[in-house]
Formats: C-alpha cells, structure tokens, sequence
C-alpha cells in the first residue's frame, strides 16, 4: 500500500511539475511573439541570428538532402520496377520530400546544430547572471534575445526547406539517371504533372510551424537554466528532444488536417 502511495504521489508531481512548465512555456511563446516588433528593431542582430541559422545550417541541409534523395529513388525504384510502375518514380520522390522529407528532416538538423547551440548561449548567459545584467541596463531580455531568433528562424527554415527539397530532387535524379538508367526527362514531366502547388504549401505550413518550435524551445531552455554548467547541459539536451518530439507530433496534425 505504501508502494502504491508513493507512485501516486510521483505520478501527481509530475503531473503538477508538467503542467506548471507547459503553462510558463506558453506564457513565454506569446511574449516572444508580441515583442517581434516591439521597438527597437534591432535589424542587424535579426540578419546575424539569420546567418548563424540559416548560412551556417545550409552544409549540413545539402548534404542530408542529397542522400535522403538517392535512398528515396533507390528505394522506390526497387518497389515500383516489381510492379512495371517506373513513371511514377518522380512523383513519389518530389511528393516525399516537399509534403514530409523536407520540412521534417530539415527542421530536424536545423534544431541539432542551430538550436543546441542557441539553449547553450542563453543558458550560458542566465548562469553567468547577463540576462539580470539586460534587466539592470532596461534591456528587454526577451525581445532582445528571443524574440529576435524567432524572427530570423521564421524567415531562415523555410528557405532551407525549400533547399532541402530542391537538393533531394535534384539528387535523386542524377542517381537516378546515372546509376540507376532511369529517363530523365520522364522523371521530371511526371513531377511536373503530380505536383500541385497545394503540395508545396503544406509543405511550407510545416515549416514555420517547425521554424516556431526550434526558436520557441531552444530560448526557452536556456531561458530558465540553472545550476550552472550542468543546467547549460541539461538545457541543450532538452532543447533538441523536445523539439525533435514537437516537429514529429506537429508533422502528423498538419498531415491529418490538409489530407
């Protein structure tokens, strides 16, 4: 009976710590929404935040693209050749990577390289007491270190998805064309066939939503660090899991949704 008490117990903590996080969470979402243009616009640190986002992620972006491209016309290819059904490899390729592939898996690399290291710096910044220092010198620290990384991700993801999208294309038919023997000019009239720009939207709706998360959670994390290195630690890890498990759960409700 003890037992069964104290696991309860635990589940009922959790359940109180869980919520009361979700809600602060929240509570800074919308703040570091409405300050986006709040004054001062403070555009050239918007354009380096857009660097250290988008420039500095478009390497790793081409390279997961260009084999997610060749794995998708492989793997295609050997599904569809059973069935006689080889004109259909495009469609299913472009269709993979612009409604899903694209925008998950850039979102995804985008959150591992750019927002690790953004819960990193802000955690660095609240152990080490500089965001009590913008407070003390009447700089919203919010607006100044928040809410400008969600702009620059809002404008960056989505043109590193588009990328993403091209790149895996492209890749798939030099692959394709080269290893595999298929005709090019048949790989790409069935995409321009079967993609309609309905698909290209969706694709983009999922993009900004992701573009939210990585801005929203990695400053967040950082945001309420404490103890230290470990707490810098701690706010890294979280940053990428959590975002990780929001962009895969927000793909599938906006799948659901424009089906």
């Amino acid at each position: 009976m003890g037992g069964l008490t104290q696991l309860v117990g635990a589940a009922g903590r959790w359940a109180i710590e869980s919520t009361g996080a979700s809600g602060r969470g929240s509570i800074f979402l919308v703040q570091q929404i409405l300050k986006i243009f709040a004054p001062p616009i403070r555009l050239r640190l918007i354009v380096a935040h857009m660097r250290f986002i988008g420039n500095r992620s478009v390497s790793i972006v081409l390279l997961t693209s260009t084999f997610t491209g060749m794995v998708l016309v492989l793997q295609g290819y050997v599904a569809l050749v059973r069935f006689g059904s080889e004109i259909y490899l495009g469609p299913l390729v472009a269709l993979s990577l612009i409604r899903e592939l694209g925008p998950v898996l850039a979102a995804l690399m985008v959150a591992a390289r750019a927002g690790s290291a953004i819960a990193a710096t802000i955690a660095g910044m609240r152990v080490s007491e500089q965001i009590d220092a913008l407070e003390v010198m009447a700089v919203d620290p919010i607006q100044y270190l928040a809410s400008t990384r969600l702009l620059a991700a809002l404008l960056t993801v989505p043109m590193l998805t588009a990328l993403f999208d091209l790149a895996g294309i492209f890749a798939a038919l030099m692959f394709g064309t080269g290893v595999l023997g298929i005709d090019g000019g048949i790989f790409m009239t069935s995409i321009r066939e079967a993609v309609d720009w309905s698909d290209v939207t969706a694709g983009f709706y999922k993009s900004f939503l992701f573009a939210t998360f990585i801005a929203w959670i990695s400053c967040y994390q950082g945001y309420v660090a404490t103890r230290g290195a470990e707490g810098i630690g701690r706010a890294t890890t979280n940053s990428v899991v959590i975002t990780s498990v929001l962009v895969l759960a927000g793909d599938y409700v906006i799948t659901a949704f424009l089906m």
